[in-house]
């Protein structure tokens, strides 16, 4: 896999990233960047209070992506990263700010330091975007995984991510993006689409190399 390094996998809350990731990199003997859930401080007081700790937990984010980045460049192996620096911003960023959650002040303050990021990283070999436009199965998802602080997301913010998420994509550029529809497909229940998933993978690739 010549010219390859980086992947990322991206999506929605509850849309199967980890899971799909985990079993990728598996699949492909690829090393595993996972998303910092399980020890993260903010998580639990952001869905209790999104007003007050939308701020700490985007700048959270922002600087654990910036050190998976760095560990990615420093790797010599393929890695495939759960979620973008990129999608941090515009789609997580972004929609607490327009919802009026995340203050002016605070956005902008994010906003340089994001800027400032940018100048140090390289973008992704390949994007993996799954897409899911089907809010109650997302809901379902996130349901099943029992994670505590996860029952205060609010429905109306989910469709919002999805929403900010594929205008986002809308702008990535589509040599190097992958898109998956999860919406009426299940990667879990249905080994034959997980097999086209790989299949899909490897043309892709195929295509980038």
């Amino acid at each position: 896999m010549k010219n390859i390094k980086h992947i990322v996998i991206s999506g929605n809350i509850g849309v199967g990233k980890t899971t799909l990731s985990e079993i990728i990199s598996k699949k492909f003997n690829w090393e595993l960047q996972l998303e910092e859930v399980k020890d993260n401080p903010y998580l639990d007081d952001f869905y209790k209070s999104m007003t007050d700790w939308s701020f700490h937990l985007q700048i959270f984010f922002l600087n654990s992506r910036f050190n998976q980045i760095q560990k990615i460049s420093e790797s010599n192996n393929i890695v495939i990263q759960d979620r973008s620096i990129y999608e941090d911003f515009e789609v997580f960023t972004k929609t607490l700010h327009d919802s009026g959650v995340l203050m002016d002040r605070e956005f902008n303050n994010y906003k340089r330091l994001y800027n400032t990021i940018l100048k140090y990283i390289e973008e992704p070999d390949l994007l993996i975007y799954l897409r899911n436009l089907n809010i109650d199965k997302i809901i379902s998802n996130i349901e099943k995984r029992s994670r505590k602080f996860e029952k205060a997301i609010d429905k109306d913010y989910l469709i919002k991510l999805n929403l900010y998420y594929e205008n986002w994509i809308s702008k990535h550029p589509k040599d190097k993006l992958l898109t998956i529809d999860l919406s009426e497909n299940d990667f879990i229940e249905d080994p034959k689409f997980l097999k086209k998933i790989y299949s899909m993978i490897e043309k892709k690739i195929n295509e980038l190399t």
